[in-house]
């Protein structure tokens, strides 16, 4: 079931010779059938200037850009505090909770 099956010594392709025939004989038909030839124009269009930056930074725009990477940080920065604080509430709230069921159980006649 696992083993290869390979194909008898004279139907399998020599290393030479393709399974694919070459394309031969393939003529295309011209697109446009008209015959003219392509007019010229008199004015010829003027070639686009070289692409330059196309975002400038101002001085202002700097500080502007600055000032706002540093409101995300600080925004950014105070979430994940806020979510580390209660992640740390919890679980010093769960661990209390614990240790007063474990206390509760262990002792039930010294109430």
């Amino acid at each position: 079931m696992f083993t290869p099956k390979i194909p008898p010594p004279d139907t399998a392709p020599t290393p030479g010779t393709s399974l694919v025939p070459p394309l031969t004989g393939l003529v295309h038909p011209p697109a446009c059938t008209c015959h003219h030839t392509p007019a010229t124009s008199p004015n010829p269009v003027p070639a686009a200037p070289p692409a330059g930056p196309v975002v400038r930074f101002t001085p202002g725009s700097l500080l502007v850009a600055a000032a706002g990477g540093t409101a995300v940080v600080l925004v950014v920065g105070t979430v994940l505090v806020s979510m580390l604080l209660a992640t740390a509430i919890t679980a010093a709230s769960v661990a209390l909770c614990a240790v007063v069921l474990r206390s509760l159980l262990n002792r039930p006649n010294n109430r």
